[in-house]
């Protein structure tokens, strides 16, 4: 049940409920193309760098994660690594989004909301990947 990861010198379960939001919270992931993509590249980038993606939900202009983190990885850098990737090639993919949503500047807001998600890992899980466009 809790599922507990050993590493070199501790073991333990650190798993995180995440979520991203677009930049002046544009509906982009109401297209069905640049959420998928997003995703992909969420668990491309991740998988590169020992971030386990357990849970994925998109609203029209947020994503949500349940994330397993390597106890050595902070937030913010599992935040840069999963926002700074997805944000760089969604706007090369998709240049009408620049133009169209984001005037030069990047695709995600600046902030990032975590929390623990305890010893009920279920109900964050539920809540995730029931998220609606």
């Amino acid at each position: 049940m809790n599922n507990f990861t050993s590493y070199s010198s501790s073991v333990g379960r650190l798993e995180l409920h995440v979520s991203f939001k677009a930049k002046y919270c544009h509906k982009i992931f109401s297209a069905e193309a640049v959420k998928s993509r997003c995703q992909e590249i969420f668990f491309d980038a991740a998988k590169k760098r020992g971030i386990a993606i357990k849970e994925i939900g998109f609203g029209s202009d947020h994503v949500h994660m349940v994330v397993q983190l390597n106890p050595a990885m902070s937030v913010s850098d599992m935040a840069k690594i999963l926002k700074g990737t997805s944000g760089r090639i969604l706007l090369q993919e998709f240049p009408y989004m620049k133009e169209k949503y984001f005037w030069g500047s990047g695709l995600w807001s600046p902030t990032v909301y975590f929390d623990s998600i305890g010893q009920d890992p279920e109900q964050i899980s539920n809540y995730v990947r029931n998220q609606e466009s």
